[in-house]
Parts: C-alpha cells; structure tokens; sequence
C-alpha cells in the first residue's frame, strides 16, 4: 500500500519543503506555497526491460519529418514545419489570438496529414464550433473535445490515434491521482509528463497552450519550459491589429526569427512583408524620426524609430524607451555628450519603435543617434528617403554589422534610395538604384545628415 506524505509547494517557481514558509526562497515569492498530498511506493520501479542503448549511426533522424502546418509565419518560426513527436508550449495575453491560431492551422494539418485532436478545457465544443465557423474550419479530421480528465484525454488520444494534438490550457488540465487542484504545479508537472511520454512514444506532435502572470512571463513552474521543445510568446496588444510570434526555445531551429500577423474579422492574416507595414503611415523628413534597418533572424526588416527630447526642469530627468533596451540607450547618450558635446542631461528623453517591435542587437545604434540629435537641435534629416544601419562604440566610432547587404536589398526593394552604412560594410554592397554613404565615426554621420 503506497504510503502518503504532505509537502508544501511553491506556486510560483514549484520549490518544496516539509513545511510551510512565508517567503519562497527560490524565487522570493510571499505566500505562495499550497500544501499537497503526494504518494510514495518503495516498491515502485521505472525499469523498461525493452529499452536498449542504440548506435547514433543506426538511430533515424527526424529532421525531415515535418508537418507543414499551412502558415508560413508559423512554420518560420518553428524552424521549417512542425517536427513529429515534438512538444511545443505557446504562451499570451488573454485575448491575443492564441486559440484563433492553432484552430487554424490544425484545420489545415488536419486536411493534408490526417486527424487532429484540439483539446479544450476552458470552452465548449458549440463555443469551438462558432469560432470555427468564423474561421471557415471544416475539415472532416478535425476533432473537438472538452475535457479537463487527464486520464480521458488520453483515452481519446488512443482510440483517434491522431497526428497532432492541442492543449488549452494546460492549467485546467488535471489528474484524478495527483491531489491537488488544476493549474496546481504537481498537477501541471504531471500532465506534463504525460503528454510528453505520449508524444515521444507515439510519434504525436502536441501544442500545449498556458496562461500567463501580470507581469507577462509564463505561469507555472520553470520545469514546464526545460521539458517542451519549444517555447513560442504571442506578443501584441488586444486594441491593436497586429501580432508577433516570438520564438523564446527551439531545439530544432534558430531563436531568432519572428513572425509578424495581422487580426481581423476572419482570423489571423499573415504578414509576408512586415517592412511595409511597420513603414505604412511613416512621413519622411519629420523631426526626430528615422528609419533603421534590423534583422530578425534571416528577415531583414524596416522600421521607424522616434526620438522625442525636451528640456526639463526635475533633478532626474526622465528616460523612456519602448522598443529600444534602456541600456544601450543610456550608453549613446553617453557617447554623444561625451564626443559630440551635446547635453542631455537637462532633459527627458523618449524613445519608441513604431508597431511595437522590439529592438535586439545593435543595428539601429547609429539611427537612434541621429533621431536624438535631431530632436534635440530641432533639425530634419536632410537627406530624402534615407534609412540608417550600425553600431556604435564607446569611442564614437561607427562599427560594421552582419548582413548589411540584405538589409541594404530590403530598402532597394521599399523604395529608398539612400542609406548610411559603416564604411567597413560599404565595400561588400552592390547596388544599382541606392547611394550608399559610408561612416567611420559618429561625427562624420552628423556632418552628412544635418
């Protein structure tokens, strides 16, 4: 008879001790911990006596066995498709669009590879249905079930025997042998498990959807991010038409590719040049206002960045960036009162990235610094239809960046016809229809724009 036990665990980070504390100490959090009854068998094992070690050589890859999920974004994002056997977890705001985009593409899964089980805790199978309506899903191997029994699920799972299975929520998911409430992190560790020993058995790729805290990290424990294949972040806010798909985890691509959707009355439109739309109601030659070229991942992307400067009066001036790390900038402030001797010190200044995509690595250095001089001198740029790409050091000089010619393609193919580059990056580009200036310094950037 397997003998019982009462542990306390932390809702938050799922930290265990043998008695209730107040304060967590793996991540701090007050009044976090829930007491759970757990069970012990000393005479358990986890032998399989079928599992033999294999030589890499004779072992399968299955790289190349990937489901085409019929959304080009997503299947960016994952890395080329949906691998087989893979567990993926996403994660949003209430109301992003998360449910209307694995709707979506397990209709279109379910078309071209066979039956797809979409697993809801939180919504009925009419209340499914009405979206599915909405989103012109009809496919005949599509199932729906609402279901919150971990162990129904599974029996379902192997009576369909389907290609791919979706999740929502994995916090309203739980076990009748776990004794603890859903969304608990026994529970969520659990079923985690269960899903993916299923998954990795059976060959089933599984989507599991989660919730979100306040803060917008994802709830639950961190073991649930460490089990998955991939993480996927659903960005955007409610009131606005488009979307981002982040890729914070994937085993089996790049981290770094975005992509870029826009909600409307059908569902989830992709964006197949975001460059154009986050330039869209751009107005050239504004005060403050630029153009800078990024990568995400292997997609070059255009966007304008703001810079507003005005002087102050408070003893700690104000300094807002959204889009753009604080940090880097801090630091070009301090590059330009330093070398160029312009004084910010006495002033508020805000930064914001136009469409609310967020800045990473050092491709707008040179353009932030020029849309703050711009705005604090009062000056318009005056080279027509520019766009500005590099890196600053913390001696003033301009510093050369990967991938200058894709984005220098991309701005030949919007229509720009000037660019500022590092003068290391000016000998590897060629182009036709474009003037390309190169810079070797902050200074010498300043004395051809204004």
């Amino acid at each position: 008879m397997p003998k019982s036990k009462t542990t306390f665990v932390c809702q938050e980070c799922g930290y265990e001790s043998l008695k209730w504390v107040g304060k967590c100490p793996g991540c701090g959090t007050w009044n976090s911990f829930v007491e759970e009854l757990t069970k012990q068998n000393k005479n358990s094992t986890f032998l399989d006596k079928n599992s033999e070690s294999k030589c890499i050589v004779n072992i399968k890859s299955g790289e190349h066995e990937r489901y085409n999920t019929g959304i080009k974004e997503l299947n960016r994002v994952l890395g080329g498709g949906l691998v087989r056997g893979s567990l993926t977890l996403i994660s949003g705001s209430p109301g992003i669009g998360k449910s209307t985009l694995l709707l979506q593409s397990a209709n279109n899964i379910a078309e071209k590879y066979g039956k797809v089980l979409y697993v809801s805790g939180e919504e009925s199978e009419e209340q499914i249905k009405m979206r599915g309506d909405r989103l012109k899903v009809a496919s005949n191997n599509l199932f729906i079930l609402s279901e919150i029994n971990m162990e129904v699920i599974m029996n379902q799972i192997e009576q369909l025997e389907p290609k791919f299975v979706i999740i929502d929520s994995i916090q309203t998911i739980f076990k009748p042998s776990v004794a603890s409430a859903p969304g608990s992190v026994s529970q969520v560790r659990e079923c985690a498990n269960e899903i993916m020993r299923t998954g990795k058995l059976k060959g089933i790729s599984f989507f599991i959807v989660a919730h979100v805290t306040k803060q917008g990290e994802l709830a639950g424990p961190r073991v649930l991010e460490h089990m998955v294949d991939s993480v996927l972040s659903f960005e955007g806010e409610r009131t606005e038409e488009f979307r981002i798909l982040r890729t914070i985890k994937n085993r089996f691509g790049t981290t770094s590719e975005i992509g870029v959707f826009e909600m409307n009355e059908e569902g989830l439109i992709e964006v197949d040049n975001p460059s154009n739309v986050f330039l869209e109601e751009t107005s050239f030659k504004q005060e403050g206002s630029i153009v800078i070229g990024i990568m995400e991942g292997t997609r070059p992307i255009l966007v304008e960045i703001q810079a507003l400067v005005s002087e102050t009066k408070a003893i700690m001036p104000r300094r807002t960036a959204v889009g753009v790390d604080s940090s880097r900038l801090n630091l070009i402030l301090a590059v330009l009162e330093k070398k160029l001797k312009i004084p910010f010190y006495n002033c508020d200044v805000y930064v914001n990235v136009v469409g609310g995509l967020d800045i990473a690595g050092t491709f707008g250095d040179l353009g932030l610094a020029l849309a703050l001089i711009s705005s604090i001198k009062s000056k318009k740029i005056n080279i027509d239809k520019m766009i500005a790409v590099g890196e600053i050091g913390l001696t003033g000089e301009v510093r050369p960046i990967s991938y200058c010619d894709r984005i220098v393609n991309e701005a030949e193919k919007m229509g720009f016809t000037n660019i500022i580059v590092p003068v290391r990056n000016k000998g590897k580009i060629k182009t036709n229809t474009m003037n390309v200036f190169g810079v070797s310094s902050l200074r010498e950037a300043v004395n051809k724009v204004f």
